[in-house]
């Protein structure tokens, strides 16, 4: 099992957007894809299918998807959602990540 974090605000977010766009049974999927800056980005999506390389846990009504390939550099993952005047949106904190683009949505590992 990979060790993800998702705080009560950025679960809160997601299970908002999922109703909203009346995918409450969805997977929020996290993965990783060469592209960025840095090298690689994050993604997030929902997924309704499971393709059977992956792995999956469920907490507080949500459940989170990661690729095996992805997996070990999301190890430790925490995603957050703030609210604020100064940023706003989902912010991925990653203690893989060897070096991080200014906006913060590539790194390299």
């Amino acid at each position: 099992m990979v060790a993800i974090e998702v705080t009560e605000a950025a679960r809160a977010q997601v299970l908002k957007i999922m109703e909203r766009q009346s995918k409450p049974d969805s997977a929020l999927r996290l993965y990783v894809q060469g592209g960025g800056c840095s090298g690689l980005t994050y993604g997030m999506s929902f997924d309704k299918l499971e393709t059977g390389d992956e792995v999956a846990y469920r907490e507080g009504g949500l459940t989170v998807v990661v690729d095996r390939a992805s997996a070990p550099l999301l190890e430790g993952l925490k995603v957050d959602f703030l609210l604020g005047l100064e940023q706003s949106g989902f912010k991925i904190y990653n203690p893989n990540a060897k070096a991080t683009c200014s906006c913060g949505k590539s790194f390299s590992a």
